[in-house]
């Protein structure tokens, strides 16, 4: 079974100290869902149009386990407290075998 990824792209942070309240909520309904994370702000090195800033990268044991997380009412909720100041894109991906 292939194994589900959250990737998340953070062009624009304006508040930081809403993204953290955000934070808070997203870890324990990202474990709940079976994620698990493998990298958070760590160095980049952008190539081509590539973004410098903030990337997460969350593993999941499937891609219908990354759906069901994200559709997770803990996530959802977490959601709410992610600020408007906050640029994300965000994408669910399926990993090849």
């Amino acid at each position: 079974m292939a194994k589900g990824y959250w990737v998340s792209v953070y062009p624009a942070i304006s508040d930081p100290e809403r993204l953290s309240a955000y934070d808070k909520l997203a870890r324990p309904a990202v474990r709940a869902g079976g994620g698990r994370l493998l990298s958070r702000g760590a160095r980049v090195v952008a190539h081509e149009a590539g973004i410098t800033q903030r990337v997460v990268l969350i593993e999941f044991d499937s891609f219908e386990w990354a759906v069901a997380a994200y559709e997770s009412e803990a996530y959802q909720k977490a959601l709410v407290a992610l600020p408007d100041g906050v640029e994300r894109d965000f994408r669910i991906i399926e990993g090849i075998n």
